[in-house]
């Protein structure tokens, strides 16, 4: 005599209860997430207007001043230097950080597009890095490579979906069609 083994449909099995660890851990990520968001974003705003607490006004990219002249015009070591200084106030450099810095700084604060902000983000940061090299305080580690690591972070545990949109972004057609725009 055989026995059947009757299952239960996979839908109508209830998710297991979040723990209060596991919602404490999404807290954290989303708090990351908010505040790298807010870093790029500050970045921009304070680039773009000149706000004085980097960019004086004078400086300001509306008023004129180039966003990447200061930072890739003072990269005076390292293996890139020459690069970076020819690029240094390029327009099209400057445009390209700046979308950047703003594109990144929205996509994490509102928690959409959190897997292409991390790569674009990280793919940036990485670049800065190489722009200070050798970092001033350390061998090789400085707070680009962290944060770098904190947006791969950020997109692995999905960290747009706790107060965040990233639940509704998600359920787009667009983003159903391309998961990468998670």
């Amino acid at each position: 005599m055989t026995a059947t083994i009757e299952r239960t449909p996979a839908a109508t099995i209830a998710p297991a209860a979040e723990t209060p660890r596991q919602k404490a851990t999404r807290y954290v990520w989303a708090g990351l997430r908010l505040a790298l968001g807010w870093t790029f974003l500050w970045a921009f705003l304070d680039k773009m207007f000149g706000l004085g607490h980097e960019t004086p006004a004078k400086n300001a990219w509306i008023n004129g001043g180039s966003p990447t002249k200061g930072f890739l015009g003072n990269a005076v070591a390292g293996p890139f230097a020459d690069v970076y200084h020819d690029i240094a106030g390029a327009a099209w450099a400057d445009w390209l950080f700046m979308l950047g810095l703003l594109g990144i700084g929205v996509a994490l604060l509102l928690g959409i597009g959190t897997r292409v902000a991390a790569v674009t983000g990280g793919l940036l940061l990485v670049l800065m890095w190489t722009a200070v090299l050798p970092p001033e305080n350390n061998p090789f580690m400085d707070d680009h490579l962290i944060y770098a690591g904190l947006l791969a972070g950020l997109a692995l545990v999905g960290a747009g979906n706790t107060l965040g949109l990233g639940r509704a972004w998600a359920k787009l057609p667009l983003v159903q069609r391309l998961p990468w725009l998670k």
